[in-house]
């Protein structure tokens, strides 16, 4: 039996009253009451006013902020991913560094002054962007050891490079070619046909024979160059990150945030999105080769929409939508990056927006190496917002997070502390708001195991494993695994959760 609900019922009763009175005319036949609209209808907007289903222009006027909401609300949604990444080309830019061959280096590793998402200080960090619009195919010339990934100015991925990629680690020369080059394509290159003008090539190298080395190995060998100047390319410009201040990498939450879109669609080919996607921007007056000029009406909408997308983000983030992104259950705290370990964001077919909502407000970066299935190769990643239980991380107390023995990693393993406003390193009177495996100061268990603090001020015997927090302010953390192994990929292996101590 159809059950039917009182709201339901409320409808009819309102509905049938009108055409109960209304005159029977010759071809009056019986209409169906669920094709009926009722003079006033109760909805979460406010309550509708109709004329014989015309509404007002109260009505028209709700209903039309509403759906310009709706639209704008999905749209930062799905849009994330992309001002992010020109967030982060913009940061870029702010500090001069316009060409290909103008290459950021966090040479004595990353440090809390440089704001971007999520980074950490247990690699070397190199990276830079192409101007394939202007520059034509563009090389990278990749030293052998290196570990990154191209991703295109949507953030999808496009190749890995180095140990992932082609090359195999070896190093090699990459040709990265403009959406529908069409021309002739030189032999001896790996070569990739992304769907963007800009790209970011994003690499790292590791420390394990010591930072200084590994930073002049990449100066030493990487080039990056448009193939137009191959025969005499230009040197490249490495730029130190480590400790400087005024870069920052963090999409806006506030009407900023549209411009910089605007400003994304702008600079990139129109075929970038499907007619859907599209038509939503246009709704909302971005449009290729248009200018961006919304009214009043428009700019409340839509700064009152970035301001709920981004609170929806932030919810989405701290207990993730996505059940799939729990590691070890609705029990414990730990989430991955990629639901499911699918680095695509798809299931059957179907796009997971909250699952991708979450890594791009949360992260940079994506590539099938950072959700590996493989012991011993590639990263994989936990990470952990709240304390046991549910509850807010808070920078005034104590806490502990205890690693069993036998850390299942091939390479090494990190924990790094993070600003959840910024989600960028946590900044504290600490250069390096981590701990890894490379420290020596950290003191292991009788057991092996170790037992990392987190405090304002260093528990006493526990200086060598301790991580500052801030009072006043909240912190979360990520678990890196690099080259992790079979325990830690089928669960047997499973870190504590971050509790406080008394």
């Amino acid at each position: 039996m159809r059950l039917i609900s009182t709201t339901a019922i409320g409808f009819f009763l309102v509905a049938t009253t009108a055409m109960a009175e209304a005159p029977k005319m010759k071809m009056t036949t019986d209409i169906p009451v669920e094709i009926m609209t009722p003079d006033k209808v109760d909805t979460s907007i406010g309550t509708l006013n109709f004329f014989d289903g015309i509404p007002d222009n109260a009505t028209i006027d709700t209903l039309y902020d509403y759906m310009d909401t709706a639209r704008a609300v999905q749209v930062y949604v799905s849009t994330v991913p992309g001002v992010s990444q020109y967030a982060m080309r913009q940061g870029q830019r702010d500090i001069g560094a316009t060409k290909s061959n103008q290459i950021l280096i966090w040479d004595k590793l990353t440090d809390s002054k440089s704001l971007f998402l999520t980074g950490n200080s247990s690699t070397i960090y190199t990276w830079t962007y192409t101007d394939l619009a202007n520059d034509g195919p563009t090389v990278i010339e990749l030293p052998a050891g290196m570990l990154g990934a191209i991703n295109d100015m949507w953030f999808r991925y496009v190749t890995d490079l180095g140990i992932a990629g082609p090359d195999q680690g070896k190093g090699g020369k990459y040709l990265i070619l403009p959406p529908g080059y069409d021309g002739d394509v030189p032999a001896g290159y790996h070569v990739v046909r992304p769907s963007t003008f800009g790209n970011w090539i994003f690499m790292r190298a590791y420390i394990s024979d010591g930072v200084e080395k590994a930073a002049q190995g990449v100066k030493d060998n990487l080039r990056i160059y448009p193939l137009s100047m191959a025969d005499n390319p230009p040197a490249p410009d490495f730029i130190s990150m480590s400790g400087r201040d005024g870069y920052n990498a963090v999409p806006p939450n506030d009407y900023s945030y549209w411009e910089m879109l605007n400003q994304l669609i702008q600079e990139e080919p129109i075929g970038t999105h499907d007619p859907e996607t599209r038509g939503l921007l246009t709704s909302l007056g971005i449009a290729k080769g248009k200018p961006f000029t919304p009214d009043d009406r428009m700019k409340a909408i839509l700064t009152d929409a970035v301001a709920i997308g981004n609170g929806y983000a932030r919810a989405n983030t701290v207990l993730p939508k996505d059940s799939d992104q729990r590691i070890y259950g609705p029990d414990s705290e730990w989430v991955m990056a990629f639901a499911d370990k699918d680095t695509t964001f798809l299931v059957d077919g179907s796009r997971r927006y909250d699952s991708r909502l979450w890594m791009r407000y949360s992260a940079v970066v994506v590539t099938p190496a950072m959700a590996v299935t493989k012991p011993g190769q590639g990263s994989d990643y936990g990470i952990a917002g709240m304390a046991k239980g549910g509850e807010v991380l808070d920078g005034s107390k104590t806490y502990k997070l205890h690693l069993p023995a036998n850390v299942p990693v091939k390479d090494f393993w990190s924990v790094t502390t993070y600003d959840p406003q910024t989600r960028s390193m946590l900044q504290t009177d600490q250069t390096f708001p981590a701990l890894d495996s490379y420290n020596e100061n950290m003191k292991q268990n009788a057991d092996g195991s170790y037992d990392v603090y987190f405090a304002p001020e260093a528990p006493e015997g526990h200086e060598g494993n301790w991580i500052q927090t801030v009072p006043e302010k909240s912190w979360f953390i990520i678990l890196r695994m690099y080259g992790p192994l079979e325990p830690w990929l089928n669960k047997t292996w499973v870190p504590g959760e971050i509790e406080p101590v008394d």
